[in-house]
């Protein structure tokens, strides 16, 4: 039988606590054996925050999930130039592991988005898709995507950018962890 992982893709600029609840209820939910978290390094529907570099995003990423076995980091999309497109991304990882079987978890904004993905036909022939809820946004969709329902939670990453920014505090929406490497290496200040 085919391992089953979960891919979960974003800037994690900087990761919260809303992508650990999300990985681990769909890993419970839709019985994977793993989640990896996907940092991509150009999405082509987002501008890029030059001011925290890959490397502090991937450390970020590394403390915000050490100590939970099942969850781990694909770096494949961090090894190419320019825009990162989840057809090309899925194309490479199912050609380097033909033996796992991968699941792209998206969000509510991005399920009503899927029309507009590069290659969305292409793609749906070559991942299972898992939905999770996310405020204000709908999961209706023509394409087959797998719902898991999660916890609402309103916590994004642009809202704790923005907190550190006006010296708010961001504790318990990021992992201790995360929270300490932001405030040493002053990030998002």
């Amino acid at each position: 039988m085919k391992k089953k992982v979960g891919l979960l893709g974003g800037t994690f600029n900087p990761p919260h606590v809303g992508h650990l609840v999300i990985a681990q209820q769909v890993l419970d939910k839709a019985q994977l054996d793993e989640i990896r978290f996907l940092p991509n390094h150009v999405p082509p529907h987002k501008k890029t925050d030059e001011t925290v570099s890959v490397e502090q995003r991937l450390r970020m990423l590394e403390g915000a999930i050490k100590g939970n076995p099942k969850f781990a980091i694909e770096r494949i999309e961090l090894q190419r130039e320019g825009p990162s497109y989840t057809y090309d991304t899925i194309k490479a990882l199912t050609e380097r592991d033909p033996e796992i079987d991968y699941s792209f978890i998206i969000g509510g904004d991005m399920i009503e988005y899927l029309p507009k993905w590069s290659r969305i036909d292409e793609l749906t022939g070559m991942v299972h898709f898992i939905g999770v809820n996310r405020p204000s946004y709908s999961h209706e969709t023509s394409y087959k995507v797998q719902f898991v329902e999660v916890p609402d939670m309103a916590i994004s990453s642009s809202f704790i950018r923005e907190s550190v920014n006006k010296n708010r505090s961001i504790r318990y929406l990021v992992t201790d962890e995360v929270y300490r490497i932001i405030k040493e290496e002053k990030l998002y200040g």
